[in-house]
């Protein structure tokens, strides 16, 4: 897996579709980005927590690649970094090929660990009449492709900022591929 770069962080303190830019993000072990309103041990995001509040949250920081953006502006889509909700978007790494477990050191201090891919929902047509259709595809055998991004855990505390440099850290095999989380 290459190293990569992160290009913009982004966090809110409440419920929104979309997430502000900021000049940097802190990370806090076991509970997710400092002051967003998706921080905390438990299920933060509303249908999780309307099905079982007390489930562990394996959603604290949301990645996205920008290669992404690229991809659905081709199709007509302007979407800009934080446009989806995520915190961190990321250029040069393969995050949906990431298995899970995959550790990813971002700045000099911060590790969070990748549980999963985002599963989509339907305010991505919200924002954008057609885009669910963009980031929600099938592969050759019918099944679905999430492209949406991924979801981890903070192992490691830190300030991430944009510039930041990814090292990827990848566990000990056989690799489980990411399944939604």
């Amino acid at each position: 897996m290459s190293d990569g770069t992160v290009t913009t962080v982004s966090s809110n303190g409440v419920y929104s579709f979309t997430k502000p830019n900021r000049d940097s993000i802190t990370l806090l072990a076991g509970l997710g980005v400092e002051g967003d309103v998706h921080a905390g041990v438990t299920v933060k995001h509303r249908s999780r927590v309307a099905q079982d509040p007390t489930q562990p949250n394996l959603r604290q920081v949301h990645l996205i690649h920008g290669e992404l953006f690229d991809e659905v502006a081709g199709a007509g889509f302007e979407v800009a970094p934080g446009d989806l909700g995520e915190n961190v978007t990321t250029r040069g790494v393969d995050l949906l090929a990431l298995p899970t477990g995959a550790r990813l050191h971002l700045g000099a201090e911060a590790v969070v660990e990748i549980t999963g891919l985002r599963n989509p929902c339907a305010q991505i047509d919200g924002f954008r009449h057609g885009l669910l259709k963009q980031v929600v595809g099938r592969d050759a055998d019918g099944g679905v492709v999430r492209k949406a991004g991924i979801m981890g855990v903070v192992l490691t505390g830190g300030e991430v900022r944009p510039g930041d440099p990814i090292r990827v850290e990848l566990p000990a095999g056989p690799h489980r591929p990411l399944e939604r989380v």
